[in-house]
């Protein structure tokens, strides 16, 4: 039961009447600007409630008096920067390697567009990071069998590799064990010459045989010492970069039946613009010249 009201001797304030363990509680009552804020709060709940969208009914719910949607007005900003996007992306298509590099905003979004489009097509074959598969070339090197400039690289991506264009970029090693160009311990010898380009060479190993072999059918296409031919896409042997990789079974088995890879030309699926992005892209992984 509560006690009789009386007041605390020290503050000189009345208390509730309630006492616990010789406690009394003060009737103290709240201060007149915090009341004040919580009857506003009150209103301004009721005015938000009318306002904006708030109660939920069962297949729609009540709009509110604005007729305000938070999806509308996110998707208008969307439509917004997808608008700016294709502004930029429609100067990245009219200007120049050179123009597009100079600036720093339109290069961002190059890159950031190139990026998107080589996860999305790109990235299965050459690697996340562009480093490469057996049987697809490594992006992040200086090892390029067509060039390494920005305008190879978007003649490559924009035609492709033996693919079904008239522009694609062709070339065709013989199959010198299964067309019986040459012998098959010629192949051998050949291949034993061909590791020491590789500089993989046996010690001991006698390659002069292999070496002739390779000047009188190689070197037209691979070069003399081996630094490989961009005009007929004839890729470096004095390297330490190989697509089908580096073992002396895997040269045999080249220079025997040769794999030739393709790749598609992306002027069908791709427009101008994003090649060039993707052109930046490729060329910023560290392999462009």
């Amino acid at each position: 039961m509560p006690t009789k009201i009386e007041k605390d001797t020290i503050s000189g304030r009345e208390t509730t009447g309630h006492e616990w363990d010789g406690i009394r509680e003060l009737n103290t009552p709240l201060p007149k600007w915090w009341v004040y804020v919580f009857y506003a709060t009150i209103v301004w709940a009721i005015g938000m409630f009318l306002l904006y969208p708030s109660i939920p009914f069962v297949h729609s719910y009540f709009h509110g008096l604005l007729g305000y949607s938070s999806r509308a007005d996110a998707m208008a900003g969307v439509s917004e920067m997808n608008a700016l996007h294709a502004k930029q992306m429609e100067q990245i298509g009219k200007l120049s390697f050179a123009e597009i590099q100079k600036n720093h905003d339109l290069m961002e979004v190059a890159l950031t567009a190139g990026r998107i489009t080589f996860a999305d097509n790109c990235q299965p074959c050459h690697g996340p990071n562009g480093e490469g598969r057996i049987g697809f070339p490594a992006l992040d090197t200086d090892v390029w069998r067509w060039g390494g400039t920005l305008e190879a690289i978007q003649q490559t991506i924009t035609h492709g590799i033996r693919a079904n264009d008239p522009e694609t970029r062709n070339s065709q090693m013989p199959s010198f064990g299964a067309d019986g160009i040459l012998k098959p311990e010629q192949i051998q010898q050949v291949a034993d010459y061909v590791m020491t380009l590789y500089g993989k060479a046996k010690p001991g190993v006698d390659v002069s045989a292999g070496a002739k072999i390779f000047a009188e059918n190689c070197a037209m296409c691979h070069g003399d010492k081996g630094q490989g031919n961009r005009d007929v896409g004839a890729p470096p042997l004095a390297s330490r970069v190989h697509l089908y990789g580096d073992s002396r079974e895997t040269v045999v088995a080249q220079v025997t039946r040769p794999r030739h890879g393709v790749m598609p030309n992306w002027n069908k699926r791709l427009s101008p613009a994003t090649i060039k992005a993707v052109t930046l892209y490729v060329h910023s992984l560290g392999g462009g010249e």
